[in-house]
């Protein structure tokens, strides 16, 4: 089943993108919550004509994001968390690398932050994606907070 996605879909693709799914997803989950819509000849007309129309609002935002990853890259980020020798009490997640970034005045939303469970002292690297052309590592260390 061929579908056009109106928004972002995790691990399926972007918005706008024209993908291929079993008929059970897409009938089930994707259409009824809004997320696609059927990939019909004139569908993908629209579809292409609003994608010409967009490409050069989308050159300005590519351009933004690229500055925005060369401030990220920047930084140097460090989490103080508790903990007990090398473990911490609790753990580091995707929440906390984005309340780090918003604390050194960039705002990144914390669903395009990928950086797994940490639960050790040490250095890290987190993927944040600010645009699907624009994907970068962004380095980052857990230290102990100080009794």
């Amino acid at each position: 089943m061929e579908l056009i996605l109106k928004q972002d879909v995790q691990n399926l693709g972007f918005k706008d993108d024209v993908v291929t799914v079993k008929n059970g997803y897409g009938r089930n989950y994707l259409i009824p919550q809004g997320f696609a819509i059927l990939a019909t000849s004139s569908a993908k007309k629209v579809l292409a004509e609003n994608l010409k129309q967009k490409a050069h609002k989308e050159a300005k935002i590519v351009a933004d994001a690229k500055s925005l990853a060369e401030a990220l890259k920047a930084l140097e980020i460090k989490i103080t968390a508790k903990a007990g020798g090398e473990k911490l009490f609790g753990s580091i997640s995707n929440v906390d690398i984005a309340q780090a970034l918003e604390s050194n005045g960039h705002s990144v939303d914390r669903k395009f932050i990928t950086s797994g469970i940490v639960k050790r002292i040490g250095k890290y690297n987190a993927t944040v994606r600010l645009h699907r052309e624009v994907i970068i590592e962004l380095p980052y260390e857990i230290v102990a907070e100080k009794a």
